[in-house]
């Protein structure tokens, strides 16, 4: 259960998507998203990368953070100005794992609001360790970066490891790191962490979801990822918070290139769950995508970069 004394119910629950690998101007409004329409001279930035911008009400006021930052930070600021959003209001930052699609426009956010004084940063176990890929039917490992704690501390941030599940806001709490109970949400092995001398498959011990619980509706789940599994993700939130019911899903499923099998078993245990809305991103796929689509169409939604979800507790 949460380390803190009681989590604080939301209210309401906002959450704009500032970068995803997809957008779409186009598409058309549901009852909890709002997509952001371009007018003459601008342009919407997506990108392999996925950053979040989250308010929420409680009784104590409003809770804001940002959860991911992205690649390109100066884009990702470009998108906050037009959904009419400052970032500089932010009163904690959170990073789900240490991929650099993930943190590397942090720095650059962090430089555009300036001072931040002390601002928490809050990561996972390992967030500051070396990674590297293989790719399809080679051996050689491809650099993917590291995430350097001395240049974020430099930015005035004061970095916080997270193990056990916290509330760091009024009404927004952090999973710690998550349980792994399926048998099919395995690691990808061509994913690698350098421990020690040696590059070994990362097995994200310290991933990090988001989780709030919507008065009266249940849990609002926020992945980066879901390296750890989508359905353990979810399964650890109901854990650590006491509540069972799903009212939301959001975020990367990381279902890519994933075994059909898997896809089919992560699709019926999400059914199972009953979300009232689904909202896979980034990383998920398109066969997964397609086959929530097709499965579960009265709760999907298809997710673009500039969308802004609301999810309230006076609604369904």
């Amino acid at each position: 259960m949460m380390q803190t004394d009681r989590m604080e119910e939301a209210d309401e629950v906002r959450i704009w998507v500032l970068t995803d690998n997809y957008y779409d101007s186009l598409r058309p409004d549901s009852e909890v998203s709002t997509h952001y329409r371009v007018g003459a001279g601008e342009c919407i930035h997506a990108e392999h990368g996925l950053s979040y911008y989250i308010e929420v009400s409680t009784g104590e006021g409003t809770s804001r953070c940002m959860f991911d930052f992205g690649l390109d930070g100066e884009r990702i600021w470009d998108n906050a100005r037009l959904l009419g959003l400052d970032l500089g209001r932010s009163e904690a930052f959170v990073l789900s794992h240490g991929h650099f699609d993930h943190w590397s426009g942090a720095e650059e956010i962090l430089r555009r609001i300036g001072s931040p004084g002390g601002l928490p940063f809050y990561v996972g176990e390992e967030a500051f360790l070396r990674r590297g890929s293989l790719r399809p039917g080679t051996t050689e490992v491809q650099d993917i970066g590291k995430l350097e704690r001395g240049r974020l501390e430099a930015l005035g941030v004061r970095l916080i490891e997270v193990r056990e599940p916290v509330q760091i806001l009024p009404g927004i709490g952090v999973t710690g790191n998550i349980g792994r109970v399926t048998d099919y949400e395995t690691p990808n092995p061509a994913l690698l962490v350098r421990r020690g001398e040696r590059m070994e498959p990362d097995d994200f011990r310290g991933e990090l979801a988001l989780f709030f619980v919507l008065k009266g509706k249940g849990l609002v789940v926020v992945s980066g990822c879901a390296h750890a599994g989508i359905v353990n993700t979810v399964l650890h939130a109901q854990k650590v918070s006491g509540v069972r019911e799903v009212h939301a899903v959001i975020g990367g499923f990381h279902l890519i290139n994933a075994p059909s099998d898997r896809i089919r078993r992560t699709l019926e245990a999400i059914r199972e769950l009953e979300p009232r809305h689904l909202v896979p991103a980034h990383c998920t796929g398109f066969e997964a995508l397609t086959a929530f689509s097709r499965e579960m169409p009265e709760v999907f939604e298809l997710n673009t970069a500039a969308t802004r979800y609301r999810f309230s507790a006076l609604t369904r």
